[in-house]
Parts: structure tokens; C-alpha cells; sequence
């Protein structure tokens, strides 16, 4: 076999009846910008590219329907655009801000937000520390960003009271709450809750880290 021959996964049937035509046009079209540009912006290995669809863009959808109707939304370490750009195609009620530390990242997803016409995201060059008092969300997402000890100190400020974390997590994600209980405290969680999600398109269960910040309490 040729090493140089790289496999990549097809779409799945019915994209379109599930999504829409139009949203499941953009997703193919980003799809089709990940395979041509994904591994030389260092966005994606080339492995990644034979579980693009199941791994990748449909894994993302996964956070959807914990996102409430036109909410704000702060993806915090974009990268290649999961799950930010996916959710902005999808749900164009959303109001995203796409926030990755790399430049390189953030001139991929000003390029992808472009070329798609995403009039409803926003790419921001920074860390997400240095956001805290400049954004108020009502829904922060992350994937394969980091563990929830690190996470939790880069997401929870950004959210308004009663606001959500939404993070795409592995199968020991419960092991990671029971190790961040302190920090859960500290940045005033209501409760946690892991969505077990199995995602259009795909065969294998995802799961979706949940954790609701307390509303502040304001005299009147």
C-alpha cells in the first residue's frame, strides 16, 4: 500500500433531511476544507482524516441541544473549528465567539467563518484568561482542550450566572469531577451532569460534560 495515500471518511447518508440543506452544505463544504488544508495548518493529523466525519464534525453536534435558543457562546480553544464552527452552522440562532492563543488557529477559523459566510461567529486571538470581565456568556464549550482541574479555572469566569460549561468528554469524565470537587466549589457550580449522547451519523456514545454556575445573587 502506498503510504502516501491517505484515506478519508465519507459524509453519512441523510445529512440533509437531519440538518437541512443548507447547514449540511456548510458542513460538507468545512469538511472538504479540512481535508484539503487540515493536516498542512497542523489543524489535524492524517489519521484524523479517516474518522473525520464520526470523530470530528459529527462528534461536535453532540453539545446542540444543551445550548438554549440564541445564546451566547464562548469556544474556548478553537483549533480546527470543533466544536465552534459545527455549532455555528448548525444552529445559526447562536451567537459564537471562537477564541483560540494561536495565531495560526485563529487565521484557520477567520478563513473557514469567510468562506462560509458564518455571520454569526466571531474569531478572537487570545486566552481565555484574558477575556474574564470583557465576555458574559451563556454557554461556554471546549473539546479536548483539557482536564477539568485546568478547564474549570479557563471556563467558569467567562459565564454569567445560571450560565453552562459544555465540554466534549472522554469515558473517564466522572473521574475528573470527583478530582475537581474543590474547584467546582470555587467557581460556584449549581451541579454537574454527564449526557450520555450517541450523535447523528455515528455509532459510539459521547459524553457531555454539563456543569451549571450559580446565579448571582443582586440586591435591588
Amino acid at each position: 500500500m502506498d503510504d502516501n495515500c491517505v484515506f478519508v471518511e465519507a459524509p453519512p447518508e441523510g445529512g440533509a433531511s437531519h440538518f437541512g440543506t443548507d447547514p449540511w452544505q456548510k458542513l460538507v463544504d468545512y469538511a472538504g476544507m479540512l481535508e484539503r488544508e487540515g493536516e498542512l495548518r497542523g489543524l489535524l493529523g492524517p489519521r484524523e482524516l479517516g474518522r473525520l466525519w464520526t470523530r470530528h464534525v459529527l462528534n461536535s453536534t453532540a453539545i446542540l441541544d444543551f445550548i438554549p435558543f440564541e445564546a451566547k457562546v464562548v469556544d474556548v480553544g478553537s483549533g480546527a473549528g470543533f466544536p465552534g464552527i459545527v455549532a455555528a452552522i448548525v444552529r445559526k440562532d447562536l451567537h459564537l465567539v471562537l477564541v483560540d492563543s494561536m495565531e495560526r488557529r485563529t487565521r484557520w477559523l477567520n478563513d473557514v467563518v469567510k468562506a462560509l459566510s458564518l455571520s454569526n461567529a466571531k474569531v478572537v486571538h487570545a486566552r481565555s484568561e484574558d477575556l474574564v470581565g470583557k465576555v458574559d456568556a451563556d454557554v461556554v464549550t471546549a473539546r479536548a482542550v483539557a482536564a477539568l482541574k485546568k478547564l474549570l479555572p479557563w471556563t467558569m469566569p467567562l459565564l454569567k450566572g445560571g450560565g453552562s460549561l459544555l465540554a466534549l468528554k472522554g469515558a473517564h469524565v466522572d473521574d475528573e469531577i470527583d478530582g475537581a470537587i474543590h474547584l467546582l466549589r470555587k467557581y460556584r457550580a449549581k451541579w454537574a451532569d454527564v449526557h450520555v449522547v450517541t450523535p447523528f451519523g455515528t455509532t459510539e456514545e459521547t459524553r457531555v460534560l454539563e456543569i451549571r454556575k450559580k446565579h448571582t445573587n443582586k440586591r435591588k
